[in-house]
């Protein structure tokens, strides 16, 4: 039996531990928590987890746990890799956890990590992060789950961006989510410290500092260590007082220097003699046994560390035994493990040069004969300065880490085969292609990873050393493309022109409907854009280039919607869709577009089952959330929201976090509070609190599309609350951002108008409706290319809205604007259509058509209940009282005491409407209360309305009898 070290009593760490308890507490209760712990190098980082995942397996949390190594970031994702393990040898009583993730299963050890019609680079990075997310989803259903990802500073690229993308991501889930960090090793440009500068802005992370321990806590440590030794030293107050002094506080130095001090008798002079010191005790074969192991890495398998030895099975046990015993290694269930990484750094860097070089050589051998990674062997073939191997494994790696959807490290490897193509003869005969074509996959890598500085730059460097056609106009294109997908300035459309002109033009091919694909996409702000998009479809389809031919519909589809018809924008987005693209990426794309034209054309129903497709592509392809899988899911809330069907809209909207914390999180969270602002209550504060950040356009970090959503609704929020003012301010900032041909400015447009109804800025109101209502029409008259050929019908009920509005600022609102606003959004969108004929119901009250005015109100009064749209019904109710309307679900009502009904009516007014209604009581005219509240006649007229339309009464004495009857309660 081999000895294992024995973990003692956790000391001085109460308040650590009650936070890293606290994530747990809150994951239990469907809130997921990130905690990253740091610390210098032996401060007890490792030893708290290990606390931590104890008590997490007693509260029956499923644990996954992952290390990451210093193998150069060679090896992607391997604390998620190690997790994995662990959780495919568990017995799950549901079968294997991993049955449904096939992106996972893949970077298990044994399994296919190629196999033939997956996806590669970026869109496989989506697929294998949407199936983490999905899995630990899955789990969590089950019981809560504790993942933790260990010495995160030796993390590889693909790890640190899935670390960020949980952390973005898990909102509701069961999941808590620790990482550790050495402190001490993060020099100024270390990859780490970004990532933990904008982990650390996050809602969900915490961050726990750990700090030295205290005299008394670490002599207790020592103290229990002593007593826990099979061999205890007695530890003597002198021994502890030598140690305390030196040990500054670090664990795993104290037991160290306590070591030391008991079996050398003084205590070395730096850290790296005090661990090897450990070492020259041991026996000349022990101390081969372990440099062997240090250059394999923190851990090693039995039989490989057998092998590269050198020694028989029981000269190896036996030695084996002498190290564990002396608390060097520990014995796991695969093999052996170093005590601390420090210790194996010491023991590696207290190598030779040559016997460095000899022993990486030699695990390259093994690690050949075993089948390992591309990855591992190109590690060893490098530090072993074994050229050919190096090369043929990097480029191997390359490869296999696109299809594992690490990118970063693809590139990483793709770029090392490049900086030793040269040395190595007859290098494309040991790799199978060429320099040429490796440097267009690493730039390709580069890009899917989102450095598309260094794929525009690689790209660049190839171009000049390029002189086949072929080559010439592939490298331009992938040039265009990138620089058309970043931000890096002009040169796309010279490159995509000349990736065209590269070729032949009466020769069509599939890189040449490719070229001219491209070079459509990059003149899409101009007229050219038609004729380049139509002569790339031809070709396209000449060569059956799927995915050129999709790229170009769908380019031909925007030009059209803004200057066409939708029947031609439809059929072109069928079209699109049909064609079956191989990229999964343009056959989203392709589905997105179909489905929103339809739902911005009023076809519900088409748009709700081609938006379903989509979402069931986009999950059994674990692209749930890449960048048109996430599209598809909010504009599937939007239709369901539209039809009505607002507990479905719900339901979806349950899914978008509300804390949030990058812009891609915004965007999305901002669309719940269509139904959040509509149903009312308090879950819209709370979202509009944690969105501020992003929708101030003139500040950093301010972002347009969640400025004009969350702008926009705020502004609705604040008019259903009586406060036009504020409603206003938060429409002006929305309308200064827009384009002004951007058909969103008609609802702006509308919302501000009805601020300035309700009594926003009463000195120049007319004058700001007029300038409203003439940008509402032009945007709905033109488009980015010209005047528009066709507005939708959901643009054009906006416009009949504003409409509407307008006349109501310049009282001239008759029931015929209305009723045609109304029918304008009866093409489906019924919360609208509600809203519309509320205020159809006032015009018809007030030509006296009372009739027709009950009916109206009845309708809008249905369909407010159905949604559970509260602020609506509130308003209709208040209308109704008014016009002493029997609500149509209840039967007619007894005369009741006109004020004892109107008190209800008291607690929707707002506290500038309460202050109007005291002096309304006191008997004060309209003129004498501007002057006491310093706001004029007019602004007091609107307000004394709105007091008497919330109260249901008819008059001002009406409004001081409730006044007065809710003082004298007050008073008894």
């Amino acid at each position: 039996m081999t000895p294992k070290t024995v973990q003692t009593a956790l000391m001085g760490r109460s308040t650590e531990l009650g936070r890293l308890l606290g994530v747990l507490d809150a994951a239990e209760d469907g809130l997921a928590g990130v905690a990253l712990v740091g610390g210098d190098a032996g401060i007890g980082k490792t030893r708290l987890v290990s606390e931590v995942r104890d008590l997490a397996e007693e509260r029956e949390f499923t644990v996954l746990a992952g290390q990451c190594a210093e193998l150069g970031d060679a090896l992607p994702y391997l604390p998620l890799v190690d997790a994995l393990r662990g959780l495919a040898e568990l017995d799950a009583p549901g079968g294997d956890p991993l049955a449904a993730w096939p992106a996972l299963r893949r970077l298990l050890p044994g399994a296919d990590p190629d196999p033939a019609g997956v996806a590669t680079g970026a869109l496989a990075q989506q697929q294998l992060f949407g199936s983490v997310l999905g899995l630990l989803a899955s789990l969590a259903e089950h019981h809560p789950v504790l993942v933790v990802f260990e010495d995160l500073h030796w993390a590889d690229r693909s790890t640190r961006d899935l670390l960020v993308f949980l952390t973005r991501m898990l909102q509701r889930e069961r999941v808590a989510l620790i990482g550790t960090y050495r402190t001490d090793d993060l020099h100024r440009r270390h990859p780490l410290r970004p990532v933990l500068a904008e982990l650390q802005r996050l809602p969900l992370v915490g961050t726990i500092e750990l700090p030295p321990l205290g005299d008394d806590d670490l002599a207790r440590h020592l103290a229990d260590v002593d007593g826990a030794s099979r061999q205890p030293v007695g530890v003597t107050d002198d021994v502890i007082g030598q140690v305390l002094e030196r040990a500054g506080g670090n664990p795993f130095f104290a037991e160290e220097l306590l070591t030391a001090a008991a079996t050398r008798g003084g205590v070395p002079g730096s850290l790296s003699d005090l661990l090897l010191s450990r070492v020259e005790a041991l026996s000349d074969q022990a101390r081969h046994v372990l440099r062997v192991a240090a250059v394999a890495g923190h851990s090693v398998d039995h039989d490989m560390l057998a092998d590269a030895a050198g020694l028989g099975e029981v000269a190896l046990d036996d030695t084996l035994r002498e190290i564990v015993s002396r608390g060097l290694l520990t014995a796991g269930r695969h093999g052996y493990a170093f005590r601390h990484a420090l210790l194996q750094e010491s023991v590696y860097d207290d190598l030779l040069p040559g016997e460095r070089t000899r022993l990486h050589g030699a695990f390259a051998r093994l690690l050949a004969a075993r089948g390992a990674p591309a990855a591992e062997l190109a590690h060893h073939y490098q530090a072993g300065h074994d050229l050919p191997g190096a090369l043929r494994a990097s480029v191997e790696a390359g490869r296999i880490a696109a299809g594992l959807g690490a990118p970063a490290e693809a590139h990483r490897h793709l770029d090392r085969a490049l900086e030793i193509w040269e040395h190595v003869p007859d290098a494309e005969l040991i790799t199978g292609t060429s320099a040429v074509r490796v440097a267009l996959s690493s730039a390709a890598a580069a890009a899917d990873a989102g450095e598309y500085r260094r794929a525009v730059a690689q790209i660049r460097r190839l171009l000049p050393t390029l002189g086949d056609p072929l080559l010439i106009s592939e490298a331009n294109e992938r040039l265009a493309y990138y620089l058309s997908d970043s931000d890096l300035g002009s040169g796309m459309v010279e490159a995509a022109r000349a990736a065209v002109d590269a070729l032949p033009p009466d020769e069509p091919t599939p890189l040449l409907a490719r070229a001219l694909a491209t070079y459509a996409r990059t003149m899409f702000a101009t007229s050219a854009i038609r004729d380049l998009a139509a002569q790339a479809l031809d070709t396209a389809r000449a060569v059956g280039a799927r995915d050129a031919e999709a790229s170009a519909l769908i380019s031909l589809a925007i030009v059209e919607e803004a200057t066409g018809t939708i029947e031609r924008v439809v059929e072109l987005l069928d079209l699109a869709a049909a064609t079956g693209p191989d990229d999964l990426s343009v056959h989203l794309r392709a589905t997105f577009h179909t489905a929103r034209v339809r739902y911005e054309h009023g076809r519900l129903e088409a748009a709700a089952r081609l938006a379903g497709a989509g979402i069931e592509l986009a999950a059994r392809s674990g692209l749930t959330w890449s960048l048109y899988g996430t599209d598809l899911r909010f504009l599937s809330f939007l239709i369901q929201y539209a039809a009505g069907d607002w507990d479905e809209a719900e339901r979806i909207a349950a899914g978008f976090g509300v804390r949030v914390g990058t812009i891609a999180a915004a965007r999305l969270s901002s669309f719940a509070l269509f139904i959040e602002v509509g149903r009312g209550g308090d879950a819209a504060d709370e979202r509009m609190s944690w969105l501020r950040p992003f929708w101030r356009p003139d500040e950093l970090g301010g972002d347009g599309l969640v400025t004009y959503m969350a702008g926009g609704l705020a502004a609705e929020q604040a008019l259903w609350r009586g406060d036009p003012e504020t409603a206003l301010r938060h429409v002006t900032a929305v309308t200064d951002t827009l384009d002004p041909f951007d058909p969103g400015l008609i609802r702006i447009c509308a919302t501000a108008l009805w601020a300035l109804a309700e009594g926003a800025a009463p000195d120049d109101a007319h004058e700001r409706a007029d300038d409203l209502i003439e940008r509402a029409r032009w945007a709905a008259a033109n488009g980015p290319y010209g005047p528009r050929e066709e507005l939708g019908p959901e643009g054009a009920a906006w416009l009949r809205r504003a409409e509407a509005e307008w006349h109501r600022v310049r009282g001239t609102a008759e029931p015929r604007v209305w009723r045609e606003a109304a029918d304008a959004f009866g093409f489906g969108f019924v919360y609208e259509e509600a809203r519309c004929r509320w205020r159809l119901t006032e015009s018809l009250l007030n030509a006296g058509e009372r009739e027709a005015a009950r009916a109206e109100w009845s309708r809008a009064v249905e369909t407010a209940e159905r949604l559970g749209a509260a602020p609506l019904r509130a308003a209709l109710e208040t209308l109704g009282r008014r016009a002493g309307f029997t609500e149509p679900s209840r039967p007619p009502a007894e005369a009741a005491d006109t004020v004892a009904v109107a008190e209800g009516g008291l607690e929707a007014l707002t506290v500038r409407e309460r202050e109007v209604l005291e002096h309304v009581a006191a008997g004060l005219s309209n003129r004498e209360i501007g002057t006491l509240l310093y706001i004029s006649q007019k602004t007091v007229s609107v307000h004394v309305s709105n007091i008497l339309a919330k109260l249901g009464v008819a008059s001002r004495t009406q409004a001081a009898a409730v006044a007065h009857g809710r003082r004298a309660a007050a008073g008894k």
